[in-house]
């Protein structure tokens, strides 16, 4: 018969760290700092990934060409549905709606969050400086420089927010695990259609990705602090004294 196992020592006091949970600043953070290498790969022109944006349009450009139909439905996506000022429309609604809420400072939040992802696009679109493809039988055009992709950002920043402002006010789970999965099909669309359509490099998508997403972590971060300091505040500034925002409870003796 074996020997029953013995279970093993435990460890030290003080030798495991405490969990701490990923919050959105650390997302954003991360996110941001992926996008600042690719930033760096893109303007000094490294080799390999000017390879592989190179051979993706070149292989995606003939289906473009020669299926007319399907290149019209990616237009249609592309030129309206996913379009950055539909997507910017979406958001100002979900604005108004915050306002008759009277959720004001949400509602500025969230415009202030559009209107920097907007500025952030343009300013680094012509701080890179980069050539957008070019073909001798386009199948559309687009206008500005390439780097980051505006449709990619705005899909992404503007799903992002909504998908947030959906768990913030307590919808179920399915709600929003069922928006989770229109903005991940959204965004990816997004990229898709604009590298189909040979008006973008694969770069250019995974950049406006990434600095979406960096966008909406830090803006839900730092909103959720600003919530958090002035709960705190007004919880200080109560009657009980006690600094935990908590209500007294009625002493149920007679």
């Amino acid at each position: 018969m074996h020997s029953p196992r013995r279970p093993p020592p435990p460890l030290p006091a003080g030798s495991l760290r405490p969990y701490r949970p990923i919050t959105p600043l650390r997302v954003g953070a991360a996110l941001g700092a992926l996008f600042v290498v690719l930033l760096v790969l893109v303007s000094t022109g490294w080799a390999p990934l000017l390879t592989l944006d190179g051979r993706l349009a070149d292989g995606l450009h003939p289906v473009a060409t020669g299926h007319r139909g399907w290149t019209h439905a990616m237009r249609v996506l592309s030129d309206w549905l996913w379009d950055p000022w539909t997507m910017r429309a979406a958001l100002a609604v979900t604005a108004l709606w915050l306002l008759r809420r009277r959720e004001g400072v949400l509602a500025l939040w969230i415009a202030v969050t559009s209107l920097l992802g907007t500025a952030l696009q343009q300013g680094l679109k012509a701080a890179v400086g980069r050539d957008r493809p070019s073909w001798p039988d386009p199948v559309a055009t687009a206008r500005y420089q390439a780097f980051p992709s505006g449709h990619a950002l705005t899909a992404t920043v503007a799903c992002g927010l909504l998908v947030w402002l959906l768990w913030l006010h307590g919808a179920g789970s399915r709600w929003v695990r069922g928006a989770s999965a229109a903005a991940v099909v959204s965004v990816a669309g997004v990229g898709f259609t604009r590298v189909y359509l040979g008006v973008h490099w694969l770069s250019d998508v995974v950049g406006g990705c990434l600095l979406g997403g960096a966008l909406v972590a830090v803006s839900a971060g730092a909103y959720a602090r600003a919530a958090g300091r002035s709960g705190a505040a007004a919880g200080s500034g109560s009657g009980s004294g006690s600094g935990s925002g908590e209500r007294p409870r009625k002493d149920s003796r007679k």
